[in-house]
């Protein structure tokens, strides 16, 4: 079962130096209808003016994967870690216990990042951050894992039932994925529009697959499409 969530749809704020966009209902933030798949209980569309972002703050017991659209983040937090993530690239942070840390656009360009929370398996682990450049052309026609819960060789280590998937495909091209025994996903086109299952899905929107099975992903038009799996039953 496919649930389309419209770009009409998909409430948003602007705040001057930040515009978000909400896939999901998160306290005062979203549209109510629109409730988690699985674990996964935020997808933020964000974009930070230059020279601005959040400042430092708290969480605790979330996983954070950040994709950049466009532009870069820099990261800085309370356990010493500071890092730039560019676009295409990815950073994750697991939360446990609790760590401060800030996200800016230290950039002369607007920075366009797709933030993702997942609770976590088990709660209270040792904080932690990361982050990994993945080519695009490493994703070309395929998804490939940018952050995994399941030791995905060559994804990043998050404390999940989920893994995220990144792929970039050719106009007129598809690609299939296959949904594990008891997994969901959410599916966002980072650019471009694709069919998902012949249903259209264009850049800015979201689509949920709420049972198992196999989806087939054609592009419209060039796209890049970012895929969170959450729940599936599978060995590790």
């Amino acid at each position: 079962m496919l649930e389309l969530r419209s770009r009409d749809e998909i409430a948003g704020a602007d705040i001057g130096w930040l515009k978000a966009r909400h896939h999901f209902a998160i306290g005062s933030h979203g549209n109510p209808a629109h409730g988690p798949v699985g674990s996964l209980y935020v997808w933020n569309d964000d974009e930070i003016a230059p020279h601005s972002g959040f400042p430092l703050h708290h969480h605790a017991n979330v996983e954070i994967i950040t994709y950049v659209r466009e532009g870069v983040i820099t990261h800085e937090d309370s356990l010493g870690n500071r890092g730039r993530t560019v676009a295409g690239d990815v950073q994750v942070m697991s939360a446990g216990t609790g760590i401060r840390h800030s996200e800016r656009n230290e950039e002369l360009v607007p920075t366009r990042i797709f933030q993702i929370w997942i609770h976590p398996r088990e709660r209270d682990g040792a904080p932690r951050w990361g982050s990994k450049p993945f080519p695009r052309s490493d994703r070309s026609g395929r998804f490939i894992a940018l952050a995994s819960g399941n030791a995905i060789d060559g994804a990043l280590p998050i404390r999940a039932n989920a893994d995220v998937y990144g792929a970039v495909l050719l106009a007129g091209t598809t690609t299939e994925f296959a949904l594990h025994a008891g997994g969901s996903a959410y599916l966002v086109p980072a650019t471009g529009s694709i069919l998902v299952n012949d249903e259209r899905v264009e850049a800015g929107e979201g689509i949920a697959v709420l049972e198992e099975g196999v989806i087939r992903i054609e592009a419209v038009g060039d796209a890049e499409v970012v895929l969170v799996e959450t729940g599936a039953l599978r060995d590790r």
